[in-house]
C-alpha cells in the first residue's frame, strides 16, 4: 500500500491480502503491443488464443439459467480476455476505446448506454449493491468532470476499502488494469472514492451510484429455469 493510500485510508491496519498491483508503465494503461509482458494477462491472451469467442453459447446460458448456484459473482478471465481482444482490435483500426463497452464485455454485464444511466437501468435486472464484488461493475454518478458517467470492473476486493479495477478510457483511448481505488467515503459506504494513476497518487474524490453484477434476481431465474 502506498503511503498515500494508507493517508487515504487513516489506518495502519495490517491489508488482509497484498494487492496485485500491475505494472503497467508508466501511466498504468496497458500497452497492446506487450500484453504479454503481464504475466496475469499473458495467461489471459493463451485464453483468446484459445477459444474463437469468449461469450457463451446459448447452451452454456440455459445451463446457468437452471444452476443458481453457478451464478456467484467474479471475474471471469473468458470475459476480461474477450474486452482486451475487442479492445486491441479497435485500436488496431484507430477507433476509441471506450469505458462501457469493456466494462460490459469484461463482467459480462449487458447493459447498453451512458455509463451514467447503468445504476438506474440494472435495476431488476442485474444484482446491485453497494460493497465491492470481485468481476462487478462499479457504477461511477454522473458529474461535472464525468458527465456521462463511467464503469469499471472489480478484478480484486484487497479490504474492506481498498479494490483493483480494470477500466478503460480513464486515461484517453487506453485501458488500464489492476489500479487501486479507495473508499473515502465518510461513512465508508463506499459512495465516495478515489482513484490511485502514478505512483498510487490519488486523484479527486468521485461519488459512486453503487456496484452492478451478472446474477439474475429470483424473478429472472424463475422464468429462466425449465
Amino acid at each position: 500500500m502506498s503511503a498515500a493510500v494508507q493517508r487515504e485510508l487513516g489506518s495502519t491496519k495490517t491489508r488482509r491480502g497484498k494487492a496485485k498491483q500491475k505494472d503497467l508503465g508508466q501511466n498504468m494503461a496497458v500497452n497492446f503491443l506487450d500484453l504479454a509482458a503481464v504475466p496475469r494477462f499473458a495467461a489471459l491472451c493463451g485464453i483468446l488464443a484459445l477459444t474463437a469467442a469468449c461469450v457463451p453459447t446459448n447452451s452454456e446460458v440455459t445451463m446457468l439459467s437452471s444452476r443458481p448456484d453457478l451464478l456467484e459473482p467474479g471475474l471471469n478471465p473468458n470475459f476480461v480476455s474477450k474486452a482486451i481482444g475487442n479492445a486491441k482490435a479497435k485500436r488496431a483500426k484507430g477507433q476509441k476505446v471506450w469505458c462501457v463497452p469493456f466494462a460490459r464485455d469484461a463482467s459480462g454485464v449487458e447493459i447498453k448506454g451512458n455509463a451514467g444511466t447503468w445504476w438506474d437501468q440494472a435495476k431488476g435486472k442485474f444484482q446491485r449493491g453497494h460493497a465491492p464484488v470481485e468481476g462487478a461493475v462499479m457504477a461511477f454518478s454522473s458529474t461535472r468532470k464525468l458527465p456521462k458517467g463511467h464503469v469499471a470492473v472489480v478484478s480484486e476486493v484487497v479490504s474492506d476499502r481498498e479494490i483493483l479495477i480494470d477500466h478503460a478510457n480513464w486515461k484517453p483511448s487506453q485501458i488500464s488494469l489492476g489500479m487501486t481505488v479507495v473508499d473515502v467515503s465518510p461513512k465508508n459506504d463506499w459512495s465516495v472514492v478515489k482513484v490511485a494513476s502514478v505512483g498510487d497518487t490519488l486523484g479527486r474524490a468521485y461519488p459512486i451510484d453503487g456496484f452492478i453484477w451478472n446474477a439474475p434476481t429470483q424473478a429472472t431465474l424463475l422464468a429462466t429455469t425449465p
